[in-house]
Order: structure tokens, then sequence, then C-alpha cells
């Protein structure tokens, strides 16, 4: 997850350590805090595996400001890294979030595949909490009734502002399709009009 983050703010500028630490957690913030302690090791492991590269040796810029910038490795890993599902349930509301901070870079048809993939994960959650409260209400105290009550409507309204997401992606779509045959449909005009 942090590689993608990492690659995400590399695509939108070169930056040194500090500066990606800040622009973390400027973007992701509320969301997840990102320590120097695993952002430097990512870094070296992503340079390692040519995804990222020094814009300057590290003996002309010194030490503490080595600058990186994304290569072509790090552009093909950071949309396959971006279009992955999650692997488990616990980290999956994190890397959905932080995949979602940089759905600008996905095609259309790929934001939407996403967004309906996150949709039919908290359905399924929500599912299961409907059902735990409904067969085992009686054993819960006050609290942890209130915390699975809590937890279904989050997910309730997560997948509402899901669905408004998805209604503007398509609508969005719809009206780059509209204008794309209204384009051929004046070239074509054109092509006829001048034609002898």
């Amino acid at each position: 997850m942090l590689e993608l983050a990492i690659l995400g703010l590399l695509k939108e500028r070169s930056m040194h350590g500090y500066e990606l630490s800040k622009r973390l957690t400027d973007t992701l913030g509320g969301f997840w805090r990102v320590s120097y302690g695993s952002l430097y090791p990512t870094l070296k492991r992503l340079e390692r595996q040519g995804a990222v590269e020094q814009v300057f040796a590290g003996e002309v810029v010194g030490r503490r400001k080595n600058v990186y910038r994304i290569t072509e490795a790090g552009e093909a890993l950071f949309l396959r890294l971006l279009e992955e599902s999650g692997h488990d349930s616990q980290t999956e509301d994190n890397r959905f979030r932080v995949r979602l901070a940089f759905f600008k870079y996905l095609a259309p048809d790929a934001r939407i595949r996403l967004l309906e993939r996150r949709r039919a994960y908290l359905e399924e959650r929500l599912s299961s909490i409907q059902a735990s409260l409904a067969a085992t209400r009686e054993r819960f105290d006050t609290y942890t009734l209130s915390l699975m009550q809590h937890g279904r409507e989050t997910t309730e309204q997560d997948i509402a502002w899901l669905n408004g997401l998805l209604a503007a992606e398509r609508k969005g779509a719809l009206e780059r399709a509209s204008h794309t045959a209204k384009r051929r449909e004046a070239r074509a005009l054109r092509r006829k009009e001048h034609t002898p």
C-alpha cells in the first residue's frame, strides 16, 4: 500500500523523502500515517526494483536530500497496484482509500470496476453485520450493540457514497460518449460537404 502511495505522488513530481512524507500526510493523513522507518526502506526497495530512481546522486545533493522520480517500470507497477483488489478485509479499507486518492490516473471503466468491487465488498460486510445483529442481539451489552449498529450505519453510508460516485462516473462516461459521437458526426458531415 505504501508503494502505491509513493509511486502515485511521484507521478505528480519528483520529491525527496521529507516531501513525500509531508504529501502523504496531506493527502491521506486522516486515514493513514506513515513513519520514516517504513518510508525510506520502501523507497530503497522501489529503487532496487527499478520503479524509482534518484534524480541527483546522493553525494551531489547530500544524504538527506535524495530526490526520487518514478520510472517507466514504476509507472507500470503503479497501474498494477492501483487496479488490484484487496487481499484481506483488515487492510481493504485503507487500500481502497489509497487507491481512491489516485483514481484520476485510471480509465473510467477501471474506476467503475473498482467502485463496483468495493460496493460489493461493503454489501457483503453489511449483510454480515445485519445477520449478527439479528441473530445475537440479546447477548450483547449496550456498548457492543452500539458499536455493531454504528458499523452498520457507517457501512450503509459508505455504500450510498459509492452509489453516488458510480452514478457520477457513469454520467461522465455517457457524456464523453455522446460528445465523441457528435464530433464524429460533424467530421463525417464536413467530409460529405467537401466531397465533389
